[in-house]
């Protein structure tokens, strides 16, 4: 089989801030923008990687979901325990610099060597998303 990873979801509860941070701090391209019933759907991606997307999407999209696990999602989210997303550079310390700089994320964790045998750091994003950035070696 050849299977990739084509998008992944990821909950925003602001688009105008989940914006800035993806396409204005992290350098993502926008690639869909869709609007609908008053929330927002944001596709991003790393410039010149067409396969491969994050969607950003309201987390009260899903009309499954009750009033309930809504109010649950929110409280997670602000927490950074809902959603996360793993991402890789070449140059961890001046994106962590960059990062740092910006008002539109909170650091987590500095670059640090993991027992695990990688160097990362860790952010929120506007919306309380773990975002842990690996160093490519």
């Amino acid at each position: 089989m050849d299977i990739s990873i084509h998008a992944s979801f990821l909950p925003h509860d602001d688009p105008e801030a989940s914006l800035a941070f993806y396409r204005d701090t992290l350098g993502f391209e926008v690639r869909k923008d869709v609007g609908y019933g008053g929330m927002r759907w944001i596709t991003v991606g790393p410039v010149g990687r067409p396969g491969t997307s994050i969607v950003l999407t309201p987390p009260a999209a899903d009309p499954g979901v009750t009033d309930d696990e809504r109010r649950m999602i929110t409280e997670m989210m602000a927490k950074g325990t809902y959603a996360g997303l793993l991402l890789a550079t070449d140059d961890l310390d001046g994106t962590f610099a960059k990062l740092q700089a910006s008002d539109s994320a909170e650091v987590v964790q500095e670059p640090t060597e993991q027992p695990y045998g990688v160097r990362d750091c860790a952010f929120r994003d506007p919306s309380g998303n773990l975002i842990r950035i690996q160093e490519l070696r």
